[in-house]
């Protein structure tokens, strides 16, 4: 594990701090301080309005003594968390400092909406995982037992191949700010992201109903010499590694004209999900196979020599071809895998288990096709981390499976680029997505 230390194990920000977007979720155990830790971001950083601040501040449902605003109202919305004290729905918000963007997701602790958290974490560019030092059970022998949706979290973190994990040990007010504790927990944490294979963690002490190491730095922690909260965000790199990879190019739509010509015209309209392409560029038709040359690339502003990964274009071919919705116009050098058999990590989300003699919808990128789950080839044990053989998969059991599908699917491996490599599975009667899949090529 390649975790960004100080020499007394304290996280440093790194050198060269990028001003982009930054996505990123809290995870955790329920009652962690999750939803209180978000809105002590929002409110330290003046992230929200005055009549907010006061509607939180007459709730009825507000949680804290006297004149302390109960910050974790913030983003419990639903009548029910407020109800509860609990997070049930992804709550989504937004605010900025001079330096970064944000967009952060917060996300249920409860394993029975574990599903939610699976959905927030599905676009985070980092995670961060609350440890409550009030919960964590500290040995006489010198162990320390992690809860177990703790594990749980990060290793779906780990599935999602979330670049940057930060552990950030909460309510260190409760125990007086001690040091020797926060480093046996950052320790047992690190030996269990080590098992799991995490390459970026950075731990980070904090307390966010009192807001130390926040955004601010209290002063109630001298031991620790390392960045707050807000400025270890502000440093995370979010990589353009997917304007370097091949083009991947799923169709949405195809236009047969531009609301004025009738004559001829032909646009594949879609998302570059990975990739640069180019007037000129030589491409492939997937699953087809045939080969197609770039005449045009079209935007609302007009027409452009190039685009890259996360832009919306239409793209018109040389060739008179067959593509329509659920085709993949991806690099001629580099094309993606063609399946019919998927292997892949299911995190199941539905309460009904698998039942491998059903048919589900698969839906990938814009390709929608018939898929039975064909074996369940070993289910992952979070507490342990080991794989075990199973014959079915219930609400947030983890597993590798291998999965046919009517008609292939261009896919490429999760790790490589996350929109081509990621899947959903859907229920034909009800419609329910009841598992989300992970490809894996190796």
């Amino acid at each position: 594990m390649s975790a960004v230390l100080t020499e007394q194990g304290r996280p440093a920000a790194t050198a060269e701090a990028s001003s982009g977007l930054l996505r990123f979720i809290t995870a955790g155990s329920v009652d962690d301080g999750k939803s209180t830790l978000i809105g002590r971001l929002l409110f330290d950083s003046k992230g929200i309005f005055a009549d907010q601040l006061d509607a939180i501040g007459r709730s009825k449902h507000k949680r804290t003594v006297g004149d302390t605003i109960d910050l974790s109202l913030l983003t419990d919305g639903l009548e029910a968390e407020r109800e509860q004290g609990i997070t049930i729905d992804v709550a989504y918000r937004y605010f900025a400092t001079p330096k970064r963007k944000f967009i952060i997701a917060d996300t249920p602790g409860h394993e029975q909406y574990t599903r939610n958290m699976v959905t927030g974490a599905s676009t985070a560019d980092a995670v961060v995982i609350l440890i409550d030092v009030s919960k964590v059970k500290l040995g006489d022998d010198g162990s320390v037992e992690l809860l177990t949706q703790t594990k749980r979290h990060s290793a779906i973190a780990h599935l999602l191949k979330i670049a940057h994990v930060v552990v950030a040990v909460n309510k260190m007010d409760l125990i007086d700010y001690d040091q020797a504790v926060y480093e046996r927990i950052v320790a047992a944490y690190q030996k269990f992201a080590r098992q799991l294979g995490l390459q970026d963690v950075r731990a980070i002490p904090l307390s966010a109903l009192a807001g130390d190491n926040v955004v601010a730095d209290s002063g109630r922690m001298p031991w620790y010499q390392g960045p707050t909260l807000i400025e270890l965000l502000e440093s995370l790199t979010v990589g353009d590694t997917l304007e370097q990879a091949p083009l991947r190019f799923p169709v949405q739509l195809v236009a047969r004209h531009n609301g004025h010509e009738t004559s001829g015209f032909r646009g594949y309209m879609g998302r570059i999900e990975a990739g640069t392409v180019r007037t000129g560029d030589r491409l492939l038709t997937q699953p087809g196979g045939q080969a197609a040359t770039v005449s045009e690339i079209r935007t609302l502003e007009g027409r452009h020599a190039s685009a890259h990964a996360g832009q919306s274009i239409t793209l018109l071919l040389a060739e008179e071809l067959d593509i329509s919705r659920g085709d993949m116009l991806a690099s001629a050098a580099r094309p993606p895998a063609l399946l019919k058999t998927v292997q892949a990590d299911l995190c199941w989300l539905s309460e009904e288990a698998l039942d491998p003699r059903r048919t589900y919808w698969l839906k990938h990128t814009t390709r929608q096709v018939a898929a039975r789950v064909g074996a369940i080839e070993s289910l992952l044990d979070i507490n342990t981390q080991e794989r075990r053989p199973a014959s079915e998969l219930k609400l947030n059991d983890i597993a590798r499976a291998a999965i046919n599908v009517q008609q292939p699917i261009a896919a490429d491996a999760y790790e490589a680029i996350r929109a081509t490599g990621a899947f959903i599975l859907i229920d034909q009667a009800t419609h329910q997505t009841v598992a989300a899949g992970m490809i894996r090529l190796d």
